[in-house]
């Protein structure tokens, strides 16, 4: 795509700058309506399992295109969860349940659609966060300002001046994010629920609860490991790169 992958803007101040709120609220809307499609319109259900901005691609129109399937599971019509053995994925981005339990769902990439939500209404990532000594994840940051009636205060300044008189719908759209990143998968809302909810400022949103933990940086779990062997020294099967954060 001419404009590459959306990590690129998100997380550099010179190019977030070039961008108003309207870019960025496109680029979100595009970004639920591809994972609504994938859940509930296409003829198989497809879950991405490694949604994240490096796998967000923008075209010369800044329209948001998912990309990346190499991790992604098709489910069966009446299937709603699948379990598996070998976890892959990017921590930062990933479901408790599935980084934890090897349990993923259209909700897994809610919750991964909702940590980058509110990446680009921060600009800073949810790995790396704790650097800044705010918080030890961009999670618990917002959820600590959200607490505490902050809210603006989490929200990017260079994002802000491009939205004078819109500060209700970005604040909206945090509010969103946080309902897709609850630490139990059956409060965060579906994919067209979200659409719904990002398309309408009158309805009501729920209060959203605590943030799930956060992991960050890539890893590859193998969740039922065999005994180790001259090939696979590690007893474990995989090798974890970064320790878990508690919520």
């Amino acid at each position: 795509m001419s404009n590459k992958s959306l990590d690129q803007f998100i997380f550099d101040p010179e190019k977030r700058s070039e961008f108003d709120w309207q870019t960025w609220y496109g680029i979100i809307s595009g970004i639920a309506r591809g994972l609504l499609y994938l859940h509930e319109e296409s003829r198989l259900k497809i879950i991405h399992r490694d949604l994240k901005p490096n796998n967000v691609l923008l075209d010369h129109d800044m329209v948001a295109k998912i990309s990346d399937f190499g991790m992604a599971r098709i489910f069966f019509e009446n299937q709603n969860t699948a379990n598996t053995k070998r976890v892959v994925g990017t921590y930062g981005y990933m479901a408790p349940e599935y980084a934890m339990e090897g349990l993923f769902s259209v909700k897994s990439d809610v919750f991964s659609f909702g940590v980058m939500l509110l990446e680009i209404i921060n600009g800073k990532r949810n790995s790396g966060f704790y650097t800044t000594e705010l918080a030890p994840t961009l999670l618990a940051y917002a959820w600590q300002l959200w607490n505490e009636e902050r809210k603006l205060e989490f929200v990017d300044p260079v994002m802000l001046e491009s939205c004078v008189g819109c500060e209700e719908v970005v604040i909206r759209c945090m509010h969103i994010g946080l309902l897709c990143v609850q630490e139990d998968p059956e409060l965060r809302p579906n994919m067209s629920s979200v659409v719904v909810l990002l398309g309408s400022k009158q309805m009501d949103l729920p209060k959203p609860s605590q943030p799930a933990f956060s992991l960050s940086r890539a890893f590859h779990v193998d969740l039922n490991p065999g005994p180790a062997t001259a090939t696979n020294p590690s007893v474990n099967g995989g090798s974890i790169l970064s320790s878990v954060l508690p919520r």
